[in-house]
């Protein structure tokens, strides 16, 4: 059995690596070692992220998925999450998230047939009351972003996100110095599609 840490935030602001600490005192404390860690900047509403079904294709039967919280996992919309589920179900793969105890169980290498179904069947249900949980509440912020920037530009106060000028400047040196995008990424936190538009700009006019 691999334990496979997934680490998400949903933009370049946010620091995706935070939880890592967390994820190896508790897998730690239950004797177990991370194999890898999976880590990316993206929308948990969206089914387009790269390094979470790259640790999926890397799993094996049993293998644990651990997550700090089950929307880092899903924001989706029920049809994606159900998509998600599926994949996951195929793969034979353990959810095992730190703000879902019950999950916990499945952390242990010697527990029994019957405890182990029992716990699935908990598991399952609590995980998409959760995810549930979590599309609501990305849906319930983007309409308030929706309603405070409608009342900005109203008012006249919306500039729109701003660049983080000194951020780029520095990524854009690190690609123009031949760095490898993983380790610009590690140390920076910026997503790969944010490299790929900063990439651009370094690529002569014409």
């Amino acid at each position: 059995m691999f334990v496979r840490a997934y680490l998400r935030a949903s933009t370049d602001q946010q620091n995706a690596d935070r939880a890592r600490v967390d994820l190896e005192a508790f897998a730690a404390e239950r004797g177990l070692r991370i194999a890898a860690f999976y880590v990316e900047n993206e929308s948990g509403a969206s089914l387009a992220r790269p390094e979470l079904f790259r640790l999926l294709s890397d799993c094996q039967p049993n293998d644990l998925l651990l997550t700090e919280q089950v929307d880092r996992l899903s924001r989706l919309n029920a049809s994606d999450w159900e998509s998600l589920k599926a994949q996951i179900a195929a793969r034979k793969v353990k959810v095992v998230a730190l703000d879902l105890p019950t999950s916990w169980i499945m952390a242990k290498a010697d527990q029994d047939d019957f405890t182990t179904r029992l716990f699935d069947a908990m598991n399952a249900m609590i995980l998409d009351v959760l995810a549930a949980a979590g599309r609501k509440d990305y849906i319930d912020r983007r309409r308030r972003q929706a309603q405070g920037i409608a009342k900005a530009q109203t008012e006249g106060r919306y500039r729109g996100r701003q660049e983080d000028e000194r951020r780029n400047a520095g990524i854009m040196k690190m690609l123009g110095n031949g760095q490898s995008w993983s380790s610009i990424v590690a140390a920076t936190g910026a997503s790969r599609s944010t490299l790929a538009r900063l990439a651009k700009r370094l690529q002569p006019a014409g």
